[in-house]
Protein backbone atom coordinates (compact mmCIF):
# COMPACT_ATOMS: atom_id res chain seq x y z
CA UNK A 1 0.00 0.00 0.00
CA UNK A 2 1.17 3.02 -1.48
CA UNK A 3 1.43 5.58 2.14
CA UNK A 4 3.25 8.33 0.05
CA UNK A 5 1.43 11.07 2.01
CA UNK A 6 2.36 9.70 5.51
CA UNK A 7 6.05 10.59 4.10
CA UNK A 8 5.47 13.72 2.64
CA UNK A 9 3.85 15.32 5.49
CA UNK A 10 6.63 14.05 7.80
CA UNK A 11 9.43 15.45 6.04
CA UNK A 12 7.40 19.02 5.52
CA UNK A 13 6.71 19.02 9.00
CA UNK A 14 9.82 18.00 10.88
CA UNK A 15 11.78 20.45 8.12
CA UNK A 16 9.43 22.94 9.09
CA UNK A 17 10.08 22.52 13.08
CA UNK A 18 14.16 22.61 11.88
CA UNK A 19 13.81 25.87 9.78
CA UNK A 20 11.65 28.17 11.42
CA UNK A 21 13.75 28.65 14.30
CA UNK A 22 17.62 28.21 14.14
CA UNK A 23 18.30 28.77 10.09
CA UNK A 24 17.40 32.47 10.00
CA UNK A 25 18.96 33.71 12.23
CA UNK A 26 22.35 31.19 10.57
CA UNK A 27 21.91 32.86 7.33
CA UNK A 28 21.43 36.37 8.41
CA UNK A 29 24.66 36.23 10.44
CA UNK A 30 26.51 34.63 7.47
CA UNK A 31 25.76 37.20 4.54
CA UNK A 32 25.25 40.73 4.89
CA UNK A 33 23.17 41.00 1.51
CA UNK A 34 21.73 38.64 -1.01
CA UNK A 35 20.57 36.07 1.16
CA UNK A 36 19.19 34.04 -1.47
CA UNK A 37 22.60 33.28 -2.50
CA UNK A 38 23.28 31.39 0.37
CA UNK A 39 19.59 30.06 0.54
CA UNK A 40 19.96 28.64 -2.61
CA UNK A 41 23.13 27.42 -1.92
CA UNK A 42 21.82 25.07 0.63
CA UNK A 43 18.71 24.24 -1.30
CA UNK A 44 20.92 22.62 -4.28
CA UNK A 45 22.78 20.96 -1.84
CA UNK A 46 19.31 19.69 -0.07
CA UNK A 47 18.29 18.26 -3.63
CA UNK A 48 21.72 16.74 -4.28
CA UNK A 49 21.58 14.72 -1.34
CA UNK A 50 18.27 13.38 -1.32
CA UNK A 51 18.80 12.68 -4.90
CA UNK A 52 21.49 11.06 -4.62
CA UNK A 53 19.89 8.66 -1.50
CA UNK A 54 16.54 8.11 -3.58
CA UNK A 55 18.30 7.03 -6.50
CA UNK A 56 20.64 4.22 -4.37
CA UNK A 57 17.53 3.21 -2.43
CA UNK A 58 15.76 2.22 -5.53
CA UNK A 59 17.86 -0.06 -6.31
CA UNK A 60 16.99 -1.86 -3.01
CA UNK A 61 13.50 -1.55 -2.86
CA UNK A 62 12.61 -4.01 0.13
CA UNK A 63 16.09 -2.89 2.05
CA UNK A 64 16.19 -0.13 4.51
CA UNK A 65 19.72 1.73 5.08
CA UNK A 66 20.66 -0.47 7.77
CA UNK A 67 20.14 -3.67 5.87
CA UNK A 68 22.09 -2.28 2.80
CA UNK A 69 25.20 -1.61 4.55
CA UNK A 70 25.38 -5.19 6.65
CA UNK A 71 24.71 -6.78 3.27
CA UNK A 72 28.22 -4.75 2.03
CA UNK A 73 30.00 -5.89 4.91
CA UNK A 74 31.20 -5.08 8.51
CA UNK A 75 33.84 -2.26 7.38
CA UNK A 76 31.04 -0.56 5.54
CA UNK A 77 28.40 -0.82 8.65
CA UNK A 78 31.35 0.84 11.09
CA UNK A 79 32.47 3.64 8.48
CA UNK A 80 28.98 4.95 8.10
CA UNK A 81 26.53 3.50 10.64
CA UNK A 82 28.43 4.31 13.16
CA UNK A 83 29.07 7.98 12.69
CA UNK A 84 25.18 7.89 11.48
CA UNK A 85 24.28 6.62 15.00
CA UNK A 86 26.43 9.37 16.72
CA UNK A 87 25.19 11.84 14.64
CA UNK A 88 21.84 10.97 15.38
CA UNK A 89 22.16 11.25 19.37
CA UNK A 90 24.38 14.87 18.91
CA UNK A 91 21.52 15.54 16.57
CA UNK A 92 18.70 15.19 20.07
CA UNK A 93 21.07 16.46 22.02
CA UNK A 94 21.67 19.52 20.62
CA UNK A 95 17.79 19.65 19.90
CA UNK A 96 15.91 19.45 22.98
CA UNK A 97 18.65 21.75 24.82
CA UNK A 98 18.37 24.25 21.68
CA UNK A 99 14.40 24.39 22.28
CA UNK A 100 13.61 23.87 25.11
CA UNK A 101 15.68 26.92 25.42
CA UNK A 102 13.90 28.83 23.02
CA UNK A 103 10.55 27.70 25.25
CA UNK A 104 12.12 29.56 28.57
CA UNK A 105 12.92 32.42 26.78
CA UNK A 106 9.71 33.22 24.69
CA UNK A 107 7.51 32.52 27.19
CA UNK A 108 7.72 30.00 30.24
CA UNK A 109 10.47 31.83 32.03
CA UNK A 110 9.31 30.78 35.39
CA UNK A 111 9.82 26.84 34.39
CA UNK A 112 12.56 25.43 35.33
CA UNK A 113 14.51 24.33 31.74
CA UNK A 114 15.01 20.46 32.95
CA UNK A 115 11.12 20.33 33.18
CA UNK A 116 10.84 21.10 30.13
CA UNK A 117 13.39 18.88 28.40
CA UNK A 118 12.14 16.36 30.38
CA UNK A 119 8.51 16.74 28.96
CA UNK A 120 10.09 16.65 25.45
CA UNK A 121 11.97 14.04 25.85
CA UNK A 122 8.86 11.93 27.74
CA UNK A 123 6.59 12.86 24.87
CA UNK A 124 9.15 11.77 22.18
CA UNK A 125 9.68 8.62 23.96
CA UNK A 126 6.23 7.95 24.33
CA UNK A 127 6.41 8.33 20.73
CA UNK A 128 9.38 6.24 19.51
CA UNK A 129 8.47 3.37 21.54
CA UNK A 130 4.93 3.42 19.87
CA UNK A 131 6.59 3.28 16.43
CA UNK A 132 7.02 4.27 13.67
CA UNK A 133 3.84 4.09 12.11
CA UNK A 134 2.43 5.66 15.36
CA UNK A 135 4.65 8.90 14.63
CA UNK A 136 3.60 9.03 11.26
CA UNK A 137 -0.37 9.01 12.06
CA UNK A 138 0.50 11.70 14.62
CA UNK A 139 2.07 13.57 12.22
CA UNK A 140 -0.91 13.17 9.82
CA UNK A 141 -3.25 14.59 12.72
CA UNK A 142 -1.24 17.37 13.58
CA UNK A 143 -0.89 18.59 9.58
CA UNK A 144 -4.09 19.18 9.72
CA UNK A 145 -4.45 20.74 13.34
CA UNK A 146 -1.48 23.02 13.37
CA UNK A 147 -0.14 23.47 9.59
CA UNK A 148 -3.50 25.86 8.78
CA UNK A 149 -2.14 28.52 11.90
CA UNK A 150 1.59 27.96 10.33
CA UNK A 151 0.41 28.99 7.26
CA UNK A 152 -1.66 31.74 8.35
CA UNK A 153 1.47 32.99 10.14
CA UNK A 154 3.86 32.80 6.96
CA UNK A 155 1.38 35.00 5.31
CA UNK A 156 -0.18 37.71 8.04
CA UNK A 157 4.16 37.50 8.55
CA UNK A 158 4.43 39.96 5.36
CA UNK A 159 2.28 42.90 6.81
CA UNK A 160 5.47 44.78 8.46
CA UNK A 161 7.66 44.96 5.31
CA UNK A 162 9.54 46.78 3.71
CA UNK A 163 10.85 45.61 -0.04
CA UNK A 164 13.47 47.99 -0.14
CA UNK A 165 15.19 45.93 2.34
CA UNK A 166 15.61 43.31 -0.19
CA UNK A 167 18.96 45.29 -1.91
CA UNK A 168 21.13 44.68 -2.98
CA UNK A 169 20.13 41.27 -4.79
CA UNK A 170 23.39 40.54 -5.37
CA UNK A 171 26.25 39.07 -2.78
CA UNK A 172 29.85 39.75 -4.60
CA UNK A 173 31.02 38.09 -1.22
CA UNK A 174 31.25 34.08 -0.92
CA UNK A 175 33.09 34.01 2.19
CA UNK A 176 30.05 33.08 4.20
CA UNK A 177 30.59 29.34 2.47
CA UNK A 178 33.32 28.98 5.37
CA UNK A 179 30.96 31.13 7.87
CA UNK A 180 30.42 29.03 11.12
CA UNK A 181 27.27 30.13 10.74
CA UNK A 182 26.68 29.32 7.73
CA UNK A 183 27.74 26.13 8.28
CA UNK A 184 25.49 25.27 11.43
CA UNK A 185 22.33 26.42 8.91
CA UNK A 186 22.71 22.87 7.33
CA UNK A 187 21.59 20.85 10.27
CA UNK A 188 17.87 22.01 8.92
CA UNK A 189 18.95 21.13 5.60
CA UNK A 190 20.48 17.84 6.10
CA UNK A 191 18.41 16.98 9.74
CA UNK A 192 16.22 14.79 9.12
CA UNK A 193 16.16 13.69 5.55
CA UNK A 194 17.91 10.27 6.30
CA UNK A 195 14.59 8.95 7.62
CA UNK A 196 13.38 8.18 3.98
CA UNK A 197 15.91 5.18 3.92
CA UNK A 198 14.80 4.08 7.66
CA UNK A 199 10.76 4.03 6.93
CA UNK A 200 11.15 2.04 4.08
CA UNK A 201 10.51 -1.19 4.48
CA UNK A 202 7.88 -0.42 6.50
CA UNK A 203 6.34 2.40 5.19
CA UNK A 204 6.27 2.63 1.03
CA UNK A 205 6.41 5.83 -0.87
CA UNK A 206 7.04 6.61 -3.96
CA UNK A 207 10.25 8.86 -5.27
CA UNK A 208 8.94 11.34 -7.13
CA UNK A 209 6.26 12.25 -4.54
CA UNK A 210 9.37 12.46 -1.74
CA UNK A 211 11.33 14.97 -4.18
CA UNK A 212 8.13 17.44 -4.15
CA UNK A 213 7.82 17.33 -0.68
CA UNK A 214 11.69 19.34 -0.67
CA UNK A 215 10.58 21.58 -3.59
CA UNK A 216 7.56 22.50 -1.45
CA UNK A 217 10.07 23.35 1.10
CA UNK A 218 11.83 26.02 -1.10
CA UNK A 219 8.90 29.25 -0.28
CA UNK A 220 9.53 27.69 3.56
CA UNK A 221 13.66 28.51 3.26
CA UNK A 222 12.87 31.46 1.31
CA UNK A 223 10.72 33.20 3.57
CA UNK A 224 11.89 32.05 6.67
CA UNK A 225 15.31 34.51 6.02
CA UNK A 226 13.94 37.38 3.85
CA UNK A 227 10.49 37.97 6.37
CA UNK A 228 12.76 39.53 9.09
CA UNK A 229 15.05 41.37 6.86
CA UNK A 230 12.03 43.02 5.23
CA UNK A 231 10.99 43.87 8.55
CA UNK A 232 13.26 44.93 10.81
CA UNK A 233 16.61 45.26 8.08
CA UNK A 234 19.35 43.26 7.56
CA UNK A 235 21.04 45.26 10.67
CA UNK A 236 18.74 44.81 13.35
CA UNK A 237 17.99 41.10 12.40
CA UNK A 238 21.06 40.05 12.85
CA UNK A 239 21.26 41.38 16.54
CA UNK A 240 18.33 38.93 16.82
CA UNK A 241 18.77 35.37 18.45
CA UNK A 242 15.63 34.29 16.66
CA UNK A 243 14.86 36.93 14.12
CA UNK A 244 11.68 34.58 13.17
CA UNK A 245 10.11 34.72 16.18
CA UNK A 246 10.70 37.94 16.66
CA UNK A 247 9.06 39.08 13.25
CA UNK A 248 6.31 37.33 14.63
CA UNK A 249 5.92 39.07 17.69
CA UNK A 250 5.65 42.29 16.11
CA UNK A 251 2.20 41.32 14.27
CA UNK A 252 -0.54 43.22 14.98
CA UNK A 253 -3.99 41.68 13.90
CA UNK A 254 -6.29 43.96 15.39
CA UNK A 255 -9.79 41.55 14.60
CA UNK A 256 -8.09 38.38 15.77
CA UNK A 257 -9.48 37.43 19.38
CA UNK A 258 -5.61 36.42 20.45
CA UNK A 259 -3.22 39.13 21.49
CA UNK A 260 0.06 37.28 20.59
CA UNK A 261 0.55 34.85 17.38
CA UNK A 262 4.32 34.18 19.06
CA UNK A 263 2.60 32.08 21.45
CA UNK A 264 0.71 29.81 18.84
CA UNK A 265 3.37 29.76 16.55
CA UNK A 266 5.82 28.78 19.37
CA UNK A 267 3.56 25.56 20.56
CA UNK A 268 2.94 24.53 16.77
CA UNK A 269 6.70 24.47 16.27
CA UNK A 270 8.12 23.02 18.88
CA UNK A 271 5.31 19.78 18.84
CA UNK A 272 6.43 19.79 15.03
CA UNK A 273 10.17 19.25 16.94
CA UNK A 274 8.54 16.50 19.22
CA UNK A 275 8.22 14.59 16.08
CA UNK A 276 11.47 15.39 14.86
CA UNK A 277 13.03 13.82 18.39
CA UNK A 278 10.76 10.78 18.25
CA UNK A 279 11.85 10.11 14.48
CA UNK A 280 15.39 10.46 15.36
CA UNK A 281 14.92 8.25 18.67
CA UNK A 282 13.87 5.42 16.92
CA UNK A 283 16.34 5.90 13.93
CA UNK A 284 18.82 5.51 16.53
CA UNK A 285 17.24 2.53 18.41
CA UNK A 286 17.01 0.75 14.79
CA UNK A 287 20.78 1.13 14.45
CA UNK A 288 21.73 -0.55 17.52
CA UNK A 289 19.02 -3.15 17.99
CA UNK A 290 19.95 -4.48 14.12
CA UNK A 291 23.68 -3.90 15.13
CA UNK A 292 24.40 -3.98 18.02
CA UNK A 293 21.94 -5.64 20.92
CA UNK A 294 19.29 -7.70 18.81
CA UNK A 295 18.32 -9.04 21.90
CA UNK A 296 17.42 -6.61 23.95
CA UNK A 297 13.39 -4.87 23.34
CA UNK A 298 13.99 -1.58 21.73
CA UNK A 299 11.52 -0.13 24.21
CA UNK A 300 14.32 -0.61 26.85
CA UNK A 301 16.30 0.79 24.23
CA UNK A 302 13.98 3.97 23.81
CA UNK A 303 13.96 4.99 27.64
CA UNK A 304 17.92 4.15 27.70
CA UNK A 305 18.91 6.57 25.02
CA UNK A 306 16.92 8.99 26.41
CA UNK A 307 18.31 9.38 29.99
CA UNK A 308 21.89 9.45 28.50
CA UNK A 309 20.20 12.56 26.36
CA UNK A 310 18.89 13.67 29.22
CA UNK A 311 21.69 13.64 31.78
CA UNK A 312 24.10 15.01 28.89
CA UNK A 313 21.67 17.87 28.56
CA UNK A 314 21.59 18.56 32.12
CA UNK A 315 25.29 19.14 31.79
CA UNK A 316 25.07 21.85 29.19
CA UNK A 317 24.99 25.49 31.34
CA UNK A 318 24.44 27.88 28.41
CA UNK A 319 23.52 28.98 25.21
CA UNK A 320 26.79 29.37 24.39
CA UNK A 321 27.73 25.91 25.08
CA UNK A 322 25.22 24.92 23.14
CA UNK A 323 26.19 27.15 20.11
CA UNK A 324 29.80 25.11 20.69
CA UNK A 325 28.28 21.80 20.00
CA UNK A 326 26.69 23.37 17.02
CA UNK A 327 30.41 23.76 16.05
CA UNK A 328 31.52 20.61 17.35
CA UNK A 329 28.98 18.81 15.22
CA UNK A 330 29.62 20.60 12.30
CA UNK A 331 32.04 17.81 10.77
CA UNK A 332 30.10 14.92 11.55
CA UNK A 333 27.32 16.96 10.24
CA UNK A 334 28.35 16.73 6.57
CA UNK A 335 30.11 13.28 7.02
CA UNK A 336 27.21 12.13 7.54
CA UNK A 337 24.84 14.18 4.95
CA UNK A 338 27.29 13.63 2.21
CA UNK A 339 28.73 10.53 2.98
CA UNK A 340 25.50 8.09 3.54
CA UNK A 341 23.81 9.48 0.13
CA UNK A 342 26.77 8.89 -2.27
CA UNK A 343 27.62 5.62 -0.63
CA UNK A 344 24.12 3.87 -0.80
CA UNK A 345 24.40 5.72 -4.37
CA UNK A 346 27.65 3.81 -4.92
CA UNK A 347 26.59 0.89 -3.91
CA UNK A 348 22.75 1.01 -5.68
CA UNK A 349 25.07 1.20 -8.84
CA UNK A 350 27.13 -2.02 -8.16
CA UNK A 351 24.05 -3.95 -7.34
CA UNK A 352 22.62 -2.82 -10.95
CA UNK A 353 25.60 -3.92 -12.52
CA UNK A 354 26.08 -7.39 -10.42
CA UNK A 355 22.10 -7.76 -11.64
CA UNK A 356 22.99 -6.88 -15.61
CA UNK A 357 25.73 -9.34 -15.12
Amino acid sequence: MDKSLYVVIMYILTHIGLILFLYPGNIIDSSSQGQWVPIIIGVIVHFIILFLLLTGLDRFPHQDIITIYLGAGKLMTFIFLFPTLLYFLMANIITVRAYSEVVTIVFLSNTPLWAIMALLLILSCYLAIKGVEAIFRTGILLFFLLFPLVFFILVVAFQNVDWHYVYPLWNEDFSFLTDSSYLRSFFAIGGVFLFIGFVRPIISYKRNKVLLAAVALIPIFIISVYIPVLTFGQATASTFMFPFVMTVDAINITWLMFDRLTMFFLLSIVIFILLFISLVLWMSVRIINKCLLPTMKPSYLVIAISLIIYIICLWIPNWSDVEQLFKWNTSLRFYVIFGVPISICILGVKARKEGES
